[in-house]
């Protein structure tokens, strides 16, 4: 760690009235991105070698999850139990349960398998908001380059179209499932404008708009007769015919009691999330305890092609102070409602509403230059949100739009409406994921995906409300399109899959003791039955 300032000299002489210069220099973004992003670190990324991504970059961590070895083998399904469903949801997450309604809403028969309890997702700790072009000055069109440009136009404009198309619709339906949303005294749906966006379009329900959603999902899922819910019950494996080149169902394991039991189903969809529980770079996250990144393990040994697999978001604002909290976000709301971004010279360094990439690169820059500010403990380092500033210009703003964050601090003796916040970079979500079509379909067939678990949408940044939004359009496609797949597949159901990819691990060299997918992390493992 670069020397900085320490957190008691920083606070001693933090002042919130004090005035802040204008930036007087433009951005690089490139060269700043280049020089500070974690994507970028020189040891980050390798090559895969098997696969159907064989010869390209991945993030390294990742990489040798997709080339393990699998858990199980056709030894311990012997004796197996086998449910047949028309759909198999996999996840418990607000994707899993928009493409679980929407299936099941066409008559479908649907099992969904939550690793954890119903609910229990990344979706319920996001806080920002959602997008949706529904002001008068905007257009989904504006919608469509603003999520390009933020990706680096990486992105895939058909399915950033569709996205777009369907965000008013998705509101509406989202408050006829029964979710609230802040208004403004005139009773309009109130919006505001974040990072690397052209209007204001962030619709949101105070600082917890994803737990609204996943409460009025939650609620309509257990409500539905069509759909079987299975909780504490990852799937460790998908299940294939007898060539295995189309996903016919799944292998669940218990975690109550560690027993397996097997899904058959004419369509599968992945709904599993992101990864940011493999602390990518050791890095703090922001992510659920279950965002290991299993999706993309299964999605692959059965021969799914991936994409933006070495681009991972680093959240600009994680707290850093205390210990306990580390990994945690401050919503980019907060930054959005004119909180500023402030060295430990007193110094405002960077635009708080560019692309997230680039303020956590910025951020880094500071503290990698001996700019930042560390704690009493040398352990952690960062820069100041000025949120005490933002209180100052606009008093009563934290508490009525941000109770979350007050509610959150306020257990550890801090009051952002008096102390500026420590926060450094974490990560928070995977840009990248499983190639999908515009109905969620992958390149297996019977293989649909939805959410975090899928790339295309995001290029190689997300900008602010794209992830809420994601999740209702592209789950209620995936749904619909999986409650359409008429085809029964074969009598006999395989892991012949798994046999083709142990084959090019041995002729490929690699080590065959890695096992995947990771269904928790190593932390989180004591007193269970040993999944890893």
């Amino acid at each position: 760690m670069n020397n900085g300032t320490s957190f008691g000299e920083a606070l001693a002489a933090y002042r919130p009235d004090a005035t802040m210069e204008t930036l007087s220099a433009l951005v690089d973004p490139d060269a700043l991105l280049a020089a500070y992003h974690p994507d970028f670190f020189s040891e980050a990324a390798g090559h895969l070698v098997i696969g159907a991504n064989a010869g390209e970059s991945c993030q390294r961590e990742l990489m040798n999850l997709l080339q393990a070895e699998a858990i199980i083998d056709e030894a311990d399904l012997a004796g197996t139990p086998v449910t047949e469903s028309d759909v198999l949801v996999i996840g418990g997450g607000g994707a899993a349960c928009a493409a679980a309604l929407a299936a099941a809403g066409r008559g479908a028969r649907v099992v969904m398998a939550a690793k954890l309890r119903l609910g229990d997702s990344n979706t319920v700790m996001a806080e920002g908001g959602i997008q949706a072009a529904i002001e008068p000055d905007d257009t989904a069109e504006r919608h469509v380059q603003d999520t390009l440009r933020g990706g680096h136009e990486a992105g895939d404009p058909a399915l950033v179209a569709a996205m777009a198309d369907d965000a008013p619709e998705v509101i509406r339906w989202l408050i006829r499932q029964g979710m609230q949303f802040d208004q403004t005294d005139s009773g309009d749906l109130a919006t505001r404008r974040a990072g690397g966006m052209s209007a204001a379009r962030i619709v949101h329900c105070r600082d917890y708009t994803g737990l609204e959603m996943m409460r009025v999902l939650r609620e309509a899922v257990i409500q539905h007769r069509g759909i079987e819910v299975r909780e504490q019950s990852p799937v460790v494996e998908l299940l294939s015919n007898e060539v295995g080149e189309r996903c016919v169902g799944a292998v669940i394991r218990s975690l109550t009691d560690g027993r397996y039991a097997m899904v058959r189903a004419r369509a599968v969809i992945l709904a599993t999330g992101g990864l940011g529980r493999l602390h990518l770079n050791g890095f703090p996250t922001s992510n659920h305890l279950g965002a290991t990144g299993d999706g993309l393990v299964l999605a692959y040994r059965i021969g799914a092609r991936l994409r933006e697999i070495d681009s991972f978001q680093y959240h600009p604002t994680g707290l850093v102070n205390p210990a306990h909290l580390s990994g945690k976000i401050v919503t980019e709301g907060v930054r959005a409602a004119g909180a500023l971004l402030i060295n430990g010279t007193g110094q405002r360094f960077i635009d708080e509403l560019l692309p997230r990439d680039v303020v956590c690169a910025a951020i880094l820059r500071e503290c990698r230059e001996g700019r930042g500010i560390h704690t009493e403990d040398n352990a952690r380092e960062g820069v100041w949100l000025d949120t005490p500033r933002l209180e100052q210009a606009q008093p009563g703003l934290l508490a009525s739009q941000f109770p979350k964050l007050l509610a959150r601090t306020r257990v550890s003796g801090i009051d952002p409406r008096v102390t500026p916040l420590l926060v450094h970079p974490t990560l928070h979500y995977q840009n990248g994921g499983v190639v999908v079509d515009s109905q969620g379909a992958t390149t297996v067939p019977g293989l649909f995906a939805a959410g975090e678990v899928t790339g295309g949408l995001h290029g190689r940044n997300r900008i602010m409300g794209n992830a809420l939004l994601e999740i209702i359009s592209f789950g209620r496609r995936a749904g619909a399109a999986a409650a359409a797949c008429h085809d029964r597949g074969p009598k006999k159901v395989t892991l012949e899959h798994i046999n083709r990819m142990r084959r090019a691990i041995t002729l490929a060299g690699l080590s065959s003791e890695q096992r995947a997918p990771r269904i928790l992390p190593p932390y989180a493992t004591k007193g269970l039955w040993a999944l890893l």
